[in-house]
């Protein structure tokens, strides 16, 4: 394995246990792909560091546990957000004195 990529694996490994972020997040922040922080941290971190993969996969496992939350409120926004665009179109149409489409 690469020095690079054993840096890498330490830096996301310490920075996950430090924040609690989720993977997507750590993959936008680092550069990498979701694949890869996922890849670095359930395959190369027990390898090079396992009490720190121990702590790691902890918090994995937490994630995992709640995803069905997480997606539940993600798709809650989104249709809060829909729905505040149409209000908002609805009433500029009507102080336009246009007919709103349905």
């Amino acid at each position: 394995m690469h020095d690079y990529i054993k840096e890498r694996t330490l830096k996301i490994g310490e920075y996950i246990v430090e924040t609690k972020n989720t993977v997507r997040t750590i993959a936008r922040e680092f550069g990498v792909s979701k694949s890869t922080v996922h890849k670095d941290l359930t395959e190369r971190l027990p390898e090079i560091n396992p009490d720190l993969a121990n702590r790691v996969k902890e918090i994995l496992e937490y994630h995992k546990s709640i995803r069905h939350l997480r997606g539940g409120e993600a798709t809650k926004k989104k249709y809060r957000k829909d729905e505040t665009k149409r209000k908002l179109a609805k009433n500029l149409h009507v102080e336009r004195g246009v007919s709103a489409p349905l």
